[in-house]
């Protein structure tokens, strides 16, 4: 397998994979896709900057900052200040919105589980992927200077 073959099906199976996720966001009525990751997030338990949100989901700022205000105006996430950190502003659930996230998340982690439990070795794969991640992301900051 040469390099351009390579790439050309892993951008397939990335985009099947990332449909699956969207398919899931379509049929719980979520409007974006993007809502969806910005629940999954945040349905960690931990406080997370928008900033980290954007970076780690590939979610454009003023994308996540519509759904994180139209978030807190239905009460389902707080915003407090970061220590040290002038506009940065840590996301996270109210219980209101852990009761929402958790209603939608509830079967995707379900399946999610079902298929887990079916990979060989996923912390080979995850490892191998974050590798190949962190390399075109080298490549394409070099590049963009």
């Amino acid at each position: 397998m040469d390099e351009r073959t390579f790439f050309y099906a892993l951008g397939k199976l990335v985009y099947q994979i990332d449909g699956v996720y969207e398919g899931y966001g379509k049929n719980c009525d979520l409007g974006s896709p993007n809502l969806l990751w910005i629940l999954y997030a945040l349905n960690d338990g931990e406080g997370h900057s928008q900033k980290q949100i954007c970076e780690d989901w590939d979610i454009p700022r003023s994308t996540a900052n519509t759904i994180i205000k139209e978030l807190e105006n239905r009460h389902m996430i707080e915003l407090t200040k970061i220590k040290g950190e002038r506009r940065e502003l840590l996301v996270s659930l109210t219980p209101n919105g852990k009761e929402y996230a958790d209603g939608i998340l509830s079967d995707l982690y379900r399946r999610e589980k079902a298929i887990y439990s079916e990979i060989e070795n996923p912390e080979k794969i995850l490892f191998t992927l974050q590798n190949l991640a962190a390399k075109m992301q080298r490549i394409a900051a070099k590049e963009n200077t």
